[in-house]
């Protein structure tokens, strides 16, 4: 299933040119058109789910395997130091296209201490919260 008004759903299914690395029945991978970092790819699904909560098992199941997959080989062909495989669900984490995909970020040495990308702070739980969180998760 598709969705017409999706630009992730064009670009999976080549309706729209793109700089293609992989493709099998299930995803399209692309070179990002405004990358992070030298190779950075993404996984699209050829079907639409708007994220990880709608994504298709048959998806789910694959699409680590072949994030691996890729991952090595870019590793190798690239050179880089470091790999980043990033995924984002709404809004407030990030995601900006509702279609589910997949971040391959190849990182360097000599640009991941600045570049900004995982710009992560610590939320400063307590050991309270964290075990009140943990029980409730269990």
């Amino acid at each position: 299933m598709k969705d017409d008004n999706c630009i992730f759903c064009k670009l999976a299914n080549g309706d729209i040119p793109t700089n293609k690395i992989y493709e099998d029945d299930l995803f399209t991978v692309i070179l990002d058109a405004d990358p992070v970092s030298k190779g950075h790819a993404l996984i699209l699904p050829k079907n639409h789910y708007a994220n990880i909560y709608e994504l298709g098992d048959k998806e789910a199941e694959a699409i680590f395997p072949l994030a691996k997959k890729l991952a090595k080989h870019m590793k190798e062909v690239l050179h880089c130091d470091g790999f980043n495989i990033l995924q984002n669900n709404g809004e407030t984490a990030g995601q900006s296209v509702f279609h589910f995909h997949m971040h391959l970020i190849p990182r360097y040495k000599d640009a991941s201490n600045n570049d900004g990308l995982l710009g992560f702070t610590h939320a400063g739980l307590s050991e309270d919260e964290i075990k009140e969180i943990c029980e409730k998760l269990q």
